[in-house]
């Protein structure tokens, strides 16, 4: 069954969204867009030489960046009626990098929602889970706001 945003209740668990490549494709794009073009990003022959982890990294706030996708994969609005706003994070916490070639997905429940004179606040939990290991690389509450 699918999950309308309006018919969710604290505590209620959206799911999991399908596993998304990190490639370096990827990578570069975001430091691109960003302007981050530190090294433990882009340059991949100095990682293999020089990084801890041996390869390139993802910008955390990459897969921060993808979370309002995968939140639209998880659930389902009417455009025609339901505007949703980004509207901030109250934590976030990048616990694992990222590797070059990880996949990763996103695990979303709903903590908690909030009138608003605007319309509805939304509380998300978010966890990003990376394929093979037992760690996450981030952990986050989202709020959307709908209105």
């Amino acid at each position: 069954m699918e999950k309308t945003l309006t018919n969710l209740v604290p505590g209620d668990k959206l799911g999991s969204t399908q596993w998304c490549l990190v490639d370096q494709t990827s990578i570069d794009a975001f430091a691109q867009a960003t302007g981050d073009n530190q090294w433990i990003h882009v340059d991949v022959d100095r990682c293999a030489e020089q990084s801890p982890f041996g390869c390139t990294i993802a910008h955390g706030l990459l897969a921060t960046a993808l979370m309002p996708n995968a939140f639209y994969e998880l659930v389902s609005l009417d455009p025609s009626t339901q505007t949703l706003l980004n509207y901030g994070i109250d934590s976030l916490r990048f616990l694992e990098p990222v590797r070059v070639n990880d996949s990763i997905r996103f695990h979303v429940s709903l903590h908690s929602t909030e009138n608003k004179s605007s319309g509805v606040l939304y509380r998300f939990e978010c966890q990003v889970e990376i394929q093979g290991r037992d760690k996450p690389a981030m952990v986050g509450r989202f709020l959307m706001l709908l209105i």
